[in-house]
């Protein structure tokens, strides 16, 4: 790391801006918004609202139907249903083929991450849904984000794990029998009633999974149940019947609680609110509920819908929307937000979004797409499954006909063996490690206040190796402060505070009303004949007397000698402030400085970066080289730009790719979209209601801390180590049983026992994503 010092930042300062203004006309500002072949949305300019969305097809849809479920498309009415018991992401695909098949349905995509399914169709949705029911799952329609369907029966109630237990028993109570020495017939017809209460489910639909002309686990499975069957091993396909069907109801178990961590999500946010129309106060669904409707909460209750206070104050727990752990004060004016709970005091707020457009709504629908998109990781799975599935299925036909038919070899240990193979064909657990462990750890952020917008950009964070900062509103608080007084003549420091901000609150300038915030607290002298000097100051008459504060040209035209003053000037200018002087045309009273504060947390913020491993931190700013070289000194950076423009920012990153690899930039989602989106990963902060930053970044932080870009990179390091973990571990399962086959060890059940143990241990591990991570700097050194 190389620390800027005096003599260096003047250099790098020089030469960076140089870079910005010549790099800046390489990269087209339109280019670098097309970036990941996201799907465009288009805003309002005057409003920052998406008014329309371009999807992949080219259509375009009503962003105000983001709530609704149903809506009208070209080719006919488009359904989302919400599914129950999809436990395998390469059954999910096979059921997203199978529909697509259907007469009147256009297209089908299963999210196999949230369990939902979204439909394009011209037929009836009882056709739809008696097609997945015949599938072996559950499907309901989703009419609103609100009104989610019933929460799921108990798992002891379900048909499926009543069948596992009743196949269990009956397991049991044939090894019992044939350990007490029981007819031969009485062992066999428990081992038959195991396999049929066990298999069932698995058998019925691998049957409609055939008619679809397409092979899924149930088919594999169901087949080695049959050829068991067949060669008279019936203790085997009884075992291999129940263990299928015991590792599917633990594993859809997993899967459903690690899907209801985001589902979740919605509950904060009540059905119904307390709504006062003229004179009537009615309890109403927030569906109804139109903007401008005054709801009424109470304390201790939840806000339905986003909007502003108009009467009442409390505070408010934001920790579902921001992270905050500290709930916030609020009072007439302040922005509230869907999801939130109101700690004391009644609150009587204005609704200003719809339901459907709430901040709550759209983070869900946001976290929802973003589980639907696949992980580099993923991709390489989904590959590598595509032909090693196939390749297996082969080689098992194979082993079942080849031997005895060219080798004279005995028919049933060669068909026992083809069917050993079936079984190990699956590629479940493979398929599902890394879907579970990004839902997981995208569900953990989303609890944190985070909002990461794909897998893609989770992984990615955890290489990033260089971070480019905005610097006002991102690393400083965006609005000047009073930062040093210097009185000149012999008053006291309230005195000539009182004097200036006795002018200054007459103004309606960004420095005059960091002046009037200094004074709070303070009785302010009477400020007469008040007239703005545009571009120098301003001037009043204080106690019959005429009063100037403005800054240095203003008083060198009204003749004052500065050479006393120019020390101090200088040094506070060095530190990169503003200086405002206060006085009369006879004297100098004082000077105040004013500079853009730096946030609590950013220097803490850079300590941690620099600690987890980042090779290069950065600063882009339009403000000059003196005042970026002293918030450079500060924190501690390695480089910044100066001077530059948004298209110059874009320049930069390239830049910085070029130098250092994957680049994140850190900026407010709006003014620095075009340099959010050149960079690996743009990350926007503070984008709580703001609908255009949470369009433009790939990750978003809720609130503005800053701290939680270390914690999104521990994040992203452990699901990645996690996600190789489940992947290399589901392929060497395969490569020990094929070997175990080789030197005929390998049996049926034991493969049916790896292949399900597999894929439970690999959602299992995944699912520790979901836990909380140490917010430790030890942790960010043990990352690296």
């Amino acid at each position: 790391m190389n620390a800027i010092d005096d003599n260096s930042c003047g250099n790098a300062c020089c030469d960076h801006t140089q870079r910005g203004q010549n790099l800046a006309d390489t990269v087209s500002p339109k280019q670098a918004v097309q970036k990941n072949n996201r799907p465009t949305v288009l805003f309002d300019i005057t409003q920052l609202q998406p008014i329309s969305s371009l999807g992949e097809d080219g259509t375009k849809t009503d962003a105000h139907q983001a709530g609704a479920k149903t809506i009208e498309v070209a080719r006919g009415k488009k359904t989302v249903y919400r599914l129950s018991g999809l436990d395998c992401g390469d059954c999910a695909a096979k059921l997203e083929k199978r529909l697509s098949m259907i007469p009147g349905v256009a297209s089908a995509t299963v999210n196999f991450s949230t369990a939902k399914m979204t439909a394009v169709h011209e037929c009836d949705d009882a056709l739809i849904i008696q097609a997945i029911e015949q599938a072996g799952y559950g499907a309901e329609r989703e009419t609103s984000v609100f009104r989610q369907p019933a929460k799921p029966q108990q798992w002891w109630k379900n048909s499926r794990t009543i069948a596992t237990m009743v196949s269990g028993v009956l397991l049991g109570c044939a090894v019992g029998s044939d350990w007490f020495g029981l007819h031969a017939e009485v062992v066999t017809i428990f081992y038959v009633l195991a396999m049929i209460f066990g298999g069932f489910h698995a058998a019925r639909s691998g049957l409609y999974s055939l008619r679809s002309l397409s092979l899924d686990m149930n088919v594999l499975m169901t087949a080695a149940v049959t050829g068991a069957a067949l060669l008279g091993e019936w203790h085997e396909g009884a075992t291999v019947a129940f263990l299928f069907s015991f590792g599917n109801a633990l594993q859809t178990y997993t899967m459903e609680k690690t899907r209801r961590s985001i589902q979740s999500l919605m509950d904060m946010a009540p059905a119904e609110a307390l709504v006062r129309r003229g004179h009537e106060e009615q309890r109403l669904p927030v569906e109804e509920i139109m903007v401008g409707d005054i709801l009424i909460v109470k304390p201790g209750e939840r806000i339905a819908l986003d909007g502003k206070v108009v009467h009442g104050s409390s505070a408010v727990n934001q920790a579902a929307i921001t992270g905050e752990s500290i709930p916030v004060e609020k009072t007439i004016g302040d922005s509230v937000f869907a999801g939130t709970i109101n700690e004391h005091g009644a609150l009587e707020i204005q609704a200003t979004q719809l339901a459907a457009d709430s901040t709550l709504a759209k983070i869900f629908h946001l976290v929802e797409e973003a589980q639907a998109q696949k992980a580099p990781s993923q991709q390489f799975v989904d590959i590598f499954a595509r032909y090693y599935t196939p390749l297996v299925l082969i080689v098992a036909a194979g082993v079942m006909v080849l031997p005895p038919l060219f080798l004279q070899q005995p028919f049933a240990p060669w068909f026992y063996n083809g069917l050993v193979l079936l079984v190990i064909s699956c590629p479940c657990a493979l398929v599902i490690s890394t879907p579970v462990s990004i839902v997981a750890a995208i569900g953990n952020a989303s609890r944190h206040g985070v909002l990461i917008k794909g897998g893609a950009y989770l992984e990615e964070m955890g290489s990033i190796t260089s971070i480019a900062f905005d610097k006002t509103g991102t690393l400083t608080l965006g609005r000047p402060k009073v930062t040093d007084i210097v009185v000149a003549n012999g008053d006291s420091e309230i005195q000539v505070l009182s004097m200036a901000a006795g002018i200054e609150r007459r103004s309606e300038h960004p420095l005059a009303r960091a002046v009037v915030e200094r004074a709070k607290g303070i009785s302010l002298q009477p400020a007469e004949q008040f007239q703005a000097l545009v571009g120098r100051g301003a001037q009043a008459v204080i106690a019959g007397r005429l009063m100037y504060i403005g800054n240095v040209r203003l008083f060198e035209e009204l003749g004052h000698d500065l050479d006393p003053y120019k020390g101090r000037l200088s040094e506070l200018e060095e530190q990169g402030k503003t200086v405002v002087l206060l006085g009369s045309q006879e004297t100098i009273l004082a000077l105040f400085a004013l500079a853009d504060t730096l946030r609590d947390n950013s220097k803490e913020t850079i300590r941690a970066l620099h600690t987890s491993g980042m090779k290069h931190i950065a600063m882009l700013t339009g403000d000059n080289r003196r005042v970026a070289g002293a918030i450079a000194r500060t924190l501690d950076l390695d480089a910044f730009y100066n001077d530059l423009l948004p298209e110059d920012k874009v320049a930069a990153i390239k830049k910085m790719q070029h130098d250092y690899g994957k680049v994140a930039m850190v900026g407010d989602g709006v003014n620095d979209a075009p340099a959010l989106a050149s960079a690996t990963v743009g990350i926007a902060m503070g984008v709580a209601g703001s609908d255009a930053a949470l369009e433009t970044a790939d990750i978003a932080l809720m609130n503005d801390d800053l701290r939680k870009l270390a914690y999104i990179m521990r994040l992203s390091r452990k699901t990645v180590a996690i996600v190789k973990q489940n992947i290399c571990f589901s392929i060497l399962i395969k490569l020990v049983f094929i070997l175990l086959l080789v030197f005929n060890m390998a049996t049926l059940w034991l493969a049916v026992f790896a292949d399900m143990g597999a894929s439970l241990l690999v959602t299992l591990n995944g699912m520790r994503l979901m836990r909380r991570l140490p917010n430790k700097e030890s942790v960010l050194r043990a990352t690296r």
